[in-house]
């Protein structure tokens, strides 16, 4: 009975959440939700400027994320909604499709957005959320640093009044710097005001909303000097009331279907990696379990909502989700009430962003993708760690740069693939030595002092033994025989060794022939039961013989020894 309550798929999570529901949440909810649509409403402002949609369609799809996933995701603390990696994303999609115009490209978007929240449902229905775990974290930390320089550059002519040309970033600053002569004081002066304040609260402040203090803070502005009469390039008109659901043009996502094909499986690959990530932290934190397939099914329904309602890709975001969690949030009641409290701003604050400076909203983009995107000290980090995944997230900020943000994400795709393949294909095989005095045997090469018995080789293979891998093995036994001289055994360490495909097994056989051939007894130590049983299917166990399995490495060199005569029998430690 437990087994079968574990195991049930939940369709609403939310209403399991609300009947164990404590009163004493409720105002934990409320105040969480009304204090994460503070911080989000003049962040998605800055989002939809990314993706070059109309500022008030990135609040449609802050309110559609979070109302859908309130209901849907198995995670009560998370706040979902745009992102400025996936707005990226979304930009240069309508950059690849040669789009212009804002209302086509809102389109554009939205078509994207609904298409990625169908292939999340795929996702779902086929239980593949793992998928999400292909994309290496080296990859997504090097896109997102390229695709943060991309989008500081796209806001400079913002902040200096210019226009610019480029087909790429850096072709893009190139001009940039040569219209600098052509500046616009006063939109330079309240550009510079403007990132001195967010950046400056973001150092001394950190917990002070600088979005909204720079949002509030640029409209007085513009009241009070009349900014917009003094040459400052303003927002323009937001609408204000909410959307009404609509199909994408399906013309425009037909033209361009290649395009949205890759932009949906970006926004998948990198939305999904964040909120996986994001939800089993919160979980653990909380001590409560998620489904991971439930949480694909909810981001799924919550970019589906933002397609159909004009909305832009979304996804999880750290910092709200975190602000969330401090301010109490209990259930996804906090997420609801995060949604409904943007759409009241829709319906009777909208039209007070019209009068916003663009100078001051390039500075909340750019705050936006430099905190959240330019992760310095994971950069760092690799670099310690691991010099070949720093290469890898180098590689894909370079390719971002130079191919643009969505050919980046594709590039960072392949160099995760390869890798993948890289470590699949090249199995570890070291050589083994027993530690003195015990029965333990150990990498030679990190102990030079351990016992090498004399005419035995003893090596460990690490991985899957499969089609790929086969060869390696073979290449590798026959190293040894014929580099080892007076060599009458070779052990096999099998422990390493989860999976056997058939051809995997037929190489099985084919080395203990070999060995066979050249005088030498091949053992095998240490076998799983799932691998044994393939090999005994194929007759690779009947071929090597019953008594060359072993169930530990110590009695397999025993065997050989007393099998071969040679030197000194090894006394248990």
């Amino acid at each position: 009975m437990k087994k079968r309550q574990r195991n049930r798929i939940t369709v609403v999570p939310l209403a399991d959440q609300l009947r164990s529901y404590d009163r004493g949440w409720l105002r934990g909810d409320l105040i969480a939700g009304v204090t994460v649509a503070a911080l989000i409403v003049p962040k998605n402002l800055g989002y939809a400027g990314i993706a070059g949609i109309p500022l008030q369609n990135g609040l449609y799809a802050a309110a559609a994320g979070a109302i859908a996933y309130g209901i849907l995701g198995s995670c009560r603390q998370i706040s979902m909604g745009p992102s400025s990696g996936l707005a990226a994303v979304a930009a240069s999609a309508v950059l690849a499709a040669g789009i212009t115009g804002e209302q086509d490209a809102a389109s554009f978007v939205a078509g994207i957005t609904l298409a990625s929240g169908i292939l999340f449902l795929l996702l779902a229905v086929l239980k593949m959320g793992w998928i999400a775990q292909f994309l290496s974290r080296a990859v997504v930390t090097g896109f997102l640093f390229g695709a943060a320089i991309d989008v500081v550059i796209g806001e400079l002519p913002k902040l200096t009044g210019t226009e610019v040309t480029g087909s790429n970033p850096i072709q893009e600053l190139r001009s940039w710097l040569g219209t600098l002569g052509d500046a616009h004081q006063t939109t330079v002066l309240v550009g510079v005001i403007a990132l001195a304040v967010v950046f400056g609260l973001k150092a001394v402040a950190p917990r002070v909303p600088g979005a909204l203090v720079l949002v509030v803070g640029g409209l007085l502005a513009a009241t009070l000097f009349d900014l917009g009469a003094k040459g400052v390039a303003l927002v323009g008109d937001v609408p204000s009331g909410l959307p009404s659901p609509e199909i994408p043009d399906g013309q425009l996502m037909w033209d361009n279907v290649g395009t949205v094909a890759l932009a949906a499986v970006a926004l998948v690959l990198i939305g999904f990696s964040q909120t996986a990530g994001d939800a089993r932290a919160f979980a653990a934190k909380h001590r409560y379990q998620i489904d991971i397939n439930q949480e694909s099914v909810a981001q799924s329904f919550a970019n589906m909502a933002a397609g159909l309602f004009k909305g832009m890709p979304v996804s999880t975001s750290l910092s709200a989700s975190s602000l969330n969690d401090h301010s109490g949030a209990k259930t996804g009641l906090a997420s609801l009430t995060s949604g409904a409290t943007v759409l009241l701003t829709l319906l009777f604050l909208a039209p007070l962003f019209s009068i916003l400076p663009k100078p001051v909203l390039a500075a909340l983009i750019i705050e936006a993708v430099v905190m959240g995107m330019m992760n310095v000290p994971e950069m760092r980090r690799l670099a310690r760690v691991q010099k070949f995944d720093f290469w890898i997230a180098v590689a894909a900020i370079v390719g971002t740069l130079i191919f643009g943000v969505l050919a980046g994400v594709m590039i960072g795709i392949g160099l995760s693939l390869l890798w993948l393949v890289g470590v699949a294909t090249h199995p570890e095989m070291p050589a083994l030595g027993r530690e003195r005095g015990t029965q333990v045997f150990r990498e030679a090469d990190e102990h030079p002092g351990d016992e090498v018995v004399p005419g035995i080789a003893v090596i460990r293979f690490d991985g899957g033994l499969f089609f790929a891998t086969a060869d390696a093995l073979e290449d590798r036994l026959r190293e040894t025989i014929h580099s080892t001289p007076d060599l009458t055994g070779i052990v096999l360490d099998c422990a390493g060794i989860n999976f056997v495909d058939s051809q995997g097994a037929a190489k099985v056989a084919d080395i203990a022939d070999l060995a066979r051939e050249a005088g030498v007894t091949l053992r095998l130590a240490r076998l799983k039961p799932t691998v044994r049983a393939t090999l005994a299917r194929d007759g690779a166990i009947e071929r090597i013989g019953e008594d060359k399995i072993h169930g530990n490495i110590f009695r397999a060199v025993q065997a050989e020894q007393a099998a071969a005569e040679k030197g000194p029998h090894i006394e248990p430690a």
